[in-house]
């Protein structure tokens, strides 16, 4: 589906004594950003208006207040989001997870990634035009400053050609400046989810010297994020992007993408002055008058009518644009829309295939395997384990005793005290010095003493089941083995 294209849309090869290095429909042969000797085509799209714009606008509104306010958003004295990979802490609505939660990273990785695999095969790159961090800064933030600037798109080809006046340098200075500063405040928006607002404060408020691995991050994504912004732009989704070379693997003909319908806009043809809607159909002419208009908006600078192409983000700036034609030349609206190609071709609306039956499956059970995992994991996990080199020990009273490292991670807000006791024998189990507590979000280490009668005893090693309680309530069960001497 993604590499084929309807031959009813093809131009007709020119005559032999036209230029013979022109070659016609060979949009798959060549990037759209690159001209015949390979060096960059700098885009200038026009700025999109419509329907779909005005609501991918306030969707970025409503996106972008996220994540900037994200890191300082406080629940229970955490951030909403943090993933301090240094301390391996990180924090997901308020909730602390820890490397002893590794599973419940895993299974909610497997959530996400059969979560894009199941939305994309049923809607295509919705994700990509509505909701990716990229296309919402480069669209909504850095585009819209450019054209407050530079001007629209003509006049920023203008610029781009005209020689270095003082006009010329101001705006580039400008520019580059305010594009300089938003990289930062990304970037250090960013940083603080990783190592927390409070740390990122005191890296800018305190002196830099105290702070150059802090530092040298700030600049580092300050850089990539202006490269990526006021350099790559385009290139971010179609080079280094991956989702893009997915999607021939996950979408088929049922899947909802950003189409021009071909049977209802061929075959194209320039509007004739005083041309109606009917005259042009009577002539076998398409709807689509060939105004280019769909190219001319595209931030990456394809034409929507070959076809779907990888490089296509679904961002819809076409559709508003085609809209905006057709109802200046009186006809009906959605020559370019959301579609499937069995919607296209056949009329069909979308369809559960057995493939998205099977992908939405293994999510559901994904989801209710990582919602068990959360709601049942225990506040503070324990380990205890003999320790390392430690032979059981004769009391004096004619018992075994045995020598244990007990580990605690509190995953709380609050001070626990800790509390051991024997399950399935009777016996003697303590903590060697004070009380066992554990500062909230901190872990603790100490050594346990086990002390068993002969008779509870089997040969050579026993069973050991040892309960954790905090505050009278059991909150695990550990299982290990006693170590005793050999009977016949």
């Amino acid at each position: 589906m993604t590499t084929e294209k309807n031959s009813a849309t093809k131009k007709p090869h020119p005559p032999q004594d036209v230029a013979q290095d022109i070659n016609w429909n060979d949009y798959r042969d060549h990037l759209s950003t690159a001209d015949s000797s390979g060096r960059r085509k700098w885009l200038f799209p026009k700025k999109p208006k419509g329907k779909f714009y005005q609501a991918r606008t306030y969707v970025s509104w409503l996106l972008l207040l996220i994540m900037f306010v994200g890191p300082f958003v406080r629940i229970q004295g955490n951030p909403l989001l943090m993933f301090n990979i240094i301390d391996r802490k990180f924090v997901i609505l308020g909730q602390i997870f820890w490397p002893q939660d590794s599973i419940i990273f895993a299974v909610a990785m497997m959530v996400f990634i059969t979560g894009i695999i199941v939305f994309t095969a049923a809607f295509g790159r919705l994700w990509c035009g509505w909701t990716c961090p990229q296309t919402l800064l480069m669209e909504m933030v850095f585009r819209k400053i450019e054209y407050l600037i530079d001007g629209n798109d003509h006049q920023q080809r203008a610029l781009d050609k005209a020689p270095w006046t003082l006009e010329k340098i101001t705006k580039r200075l400008g520019k580059h400046g305010i594009f300089f500063g938003l990289s930062f405040v990304i970037g250090n928006t960013l940083l603080s989810y990783i190592i927390g607002s409070e740390a990122l404060f005191q890296i800018i408020t305190d002196n830099p010297l105290n702070h150059l691995k802090g530092l040298t991050a700030m600049v580092l994504f300050t850089l990539l994020f202006y490269s990526i912004f006021a350099r790559f732009r385009e290139q971010a989704c179609t080079f280094i992007c991956p989702y893009g070379r997915f999607q021939s693997t996950l979408l088929d003909s049922n899947t909802i993408i950003v189409a021009y319908d071909e049977r209802r806009g061929e075959d194209r043809h320039k509007l004739q002055r005083q041309q109606s809607a009917t005259e042009r159909k009577e002539a076998g002419h398409g709807s689509c008058i060939d105004c280019h208009q769909c190219v001319s908006v595209c931030p990456t600078g394809i034409d929507i009518r070959d076809g779907l192409q990888m490089e296509c983000v679904n961002c819809t700036a076409c559709i508003d644009a085609c809209d905006a034609v057709m109802n200046r030349t009186q006809q009906p609206t959605g020559l370019i829309r959301y579609a499937s190609r069995n919607g296209l071709e056949r009329g069909e609306s979308l369809q559960f295939t057995p493939r998205i039956v099977g992908y939405s499956a293994i999510l559901v059970a994904l989801i209710a395997t990582f919602l068990v995992l959360v709601f049942t994991r225990s506040p503070v996990e324990t380990s205890l384990l003999r320790a390392p080199g430690a032979l059981y020990q004769t009391m004096p009273n004619g018992d075994f005793s045995n020598l244990y490292t007990l580990k605690l991670a509190n995953k709380t807000h609050d001070r626990k005290q800790i509390e051991l006791k024997l399950e399935n024998l009777p016996g003697e189990i303590s903590v060697l010095g004070t009380e066992l507590f554990v500062e909230p979000e901190a872990l603790a280490k100490t050594s346990v003493l086990v002390k068993l009668a002969p008779q509870t005893l089997t040969s050579g090693q026993t069973n050991l089941l040892v309960g954790v309680y905090s505050d009278g309530e059991k909150i695990e069960t550990l299982s290990t083995v006693f170590i005793g001497p050999q009977t016949n």
